[in-house]
């Protein structure tokens, strides 16, 4: 069965299996036409000149799981961020797992989707900004079709939530090739702030596929302070859309570590609707033997007075594949703006490839916008000072790739994700090594 029969038989299965309202089942019956128009990305789309997805839709995915499976806390316990209390939404094989989740109703909303989309306590969120972001390209619309489950996050306005709140897709291995479609919403009220940390996690060897979509909305005067952890199984792949809108005042904090997987698409679009918005987007891309990993960014300032700052440190060794698309766009009015965006890159392995393109697209002619991008290797005069010292020289490269990817690492706010990604640095350098921050 082809990839697109796949998709019509599933989806008849689902709408005869799912409860949702007249505004949800449009949106479901409108998004797979979309779909079935556009097909799927090709590289002879711009957007996706250096990313093949071939590769990835000629498997037979189940889309989704025939049986219920259950996991303990012992076997997920070393993917979490478990040295600090958190709010968690926890999934296995895109299902909602009650026993390893805690959420909460109490001053805000920190539950599944699925239990807002037919419930007309939530009408009035969802209707107003569910799928509202989300773009009409053909993968955002896939999801959309088929999406059912994910976080649901909301915070009314004056609430700082008290503690971080983790995200996590566990995908199990029982079928021999899955597909999953999670949906995420985050809507942040005026003065709010939240910490959010993002993984999707394999725990087998079977063929995952991941095709996520998270909205986010950032009212006046909010703080988003958002980690995604991408360090997945080499049979499992991910197509990340995240797509942020900011109100006046607002700041938008996004970080992205991509360490595993075998090939990782992350579309990052963040729009500035309001003056004296802030919008930081950082990563720190580390692989090696044939992963893919794929940053396509976009910053749209729609209003003046407002910053935007995108940093990604990346390394790659053997025969991986890194691409940086990432692009600043000014409207005219939108001046006094201050626009920083800077792509370094180490090519390890001369079998290692690179594409970049920082792009700026600017309309307004009071601005102060920039972009950069290096690639090179490491400083052979450091190696050796460092050798010559009585450093090991596996020991030396680790430090010297620390130390490249440590500015990204400064602007990380939550103390045990620093050191989570501190030591998924030094295992990926393959050193034992303990860096002190």
């Amino acid at each position: 069965m082809s990839f697109k029969d796949n998709i019509l038989s599933s989806f008849m299965a689902l709408e005869n299996e799912v409860d949702t309202d007249s505004y949800v089942h449009e949106l479901r019956n409108k998004a797979l036409s979309d779909f079935e128009e556009k097909g799927l990305p090709l590289r002879k789309d711009e957007a996706y000149k250096y990313t093949s997805l071939k590769a990835l839709f000629n498997k037979d995915y189940s889309l989704f799981p025939k049986k219920e499976v259950t996991l303990d806390y012992a076997e997920i316990k070393k993917y979490l961020i478990h040295q600090i209390d958190a709010y968690r939404v926890i999934f296995v094989d895109g299902v909602y797992s009650s026993q390893l989740s805690q959420t909460t109703h109490e001053q805000f909303d920190v539950c599944l989707m699925s239990s807002t989309l037919n419930n007309p306590k939530y009408a009035p969120i969802i209707e107003t900004y569910y799928n509202q972001l989300a773009g009409k390209d053909s993968l955002t619309s896939l999801n959309t079709a088929f999406a059912r489950e994910g976080a649901y996050i909301h915070i009314p306005k004056n609430i700082a939530v008290n503690k971080p709140i983790e995200i996590v897709y566990f995908s199990t291995g029982s079928e021999a090739a899955m597909m999953v479609q999670p949906r995420n919403l985050v809507v942040v009220g005026e003065n709010s702030q939240v910490q959010i940390i993002e993984r999707h996690q394999s725990l087998t060897e079977n063929n995952v596929l991941t095709n996520s979509v998270t909205e986010v909305f950032a009212d006046q005067r909010s703080l988003v302070d958002y980690y995604k952890i991408q360090n997945d199984q080499q049979s499992a792949s991910l197509i990340d859309h995240t797509n942020v809108q900011q109100q006046t005042n607002s700041e938008v904090r996004l970080h992205t570590f991509s360490f595993g997987g075998a090939l990782t698409r992350n579309n990052l679009n963040f729009f500035q609707l309001g003056e004296h918005c802030n919008s930081l987007l950082n990563g720190v891309t580390i692989i090696g033997d044939k992963q893919h990993v794929d940053h396509s960014t976009l910053v749209h300032h729609t209003a003046p007075n407002c910053e935007s700052y995108q940093e990604y440190k990346q390394i790659f060794d053997d025969r991986a594949v890194g691409v940086f698309n990432g692009k600043v766009l000014v409207d005219k009015i939108a001046q006094k703006i201050n626009a920083f965006q800077q792509n370094n890159n180490i090519l390890v392995s001369d079998k290692a490839t690179i594409n970049a393109k920082p792009q700026l697209e600017i309309f307004a002619d009071d601005v102060r916008c920039s972009h950069g991008c290096t690639i090179g290797q490491l400083d052979e005069e450091a190696m050796f000072y460092m050798q010559s010292r009585g450093i090991g020289k596996k020991e030396a490269r680790a430090l010297l790739m620390f130390a490249f990817a440590n500015s990204v690492l400064e602007s990380v706010k939550i103390p045990e994700i620093k050191s989570r990604i501190t030591k998924l640095i030094a295992m990926k350098l393959g050193v034992e090594i303990g860096f002190d921050l």
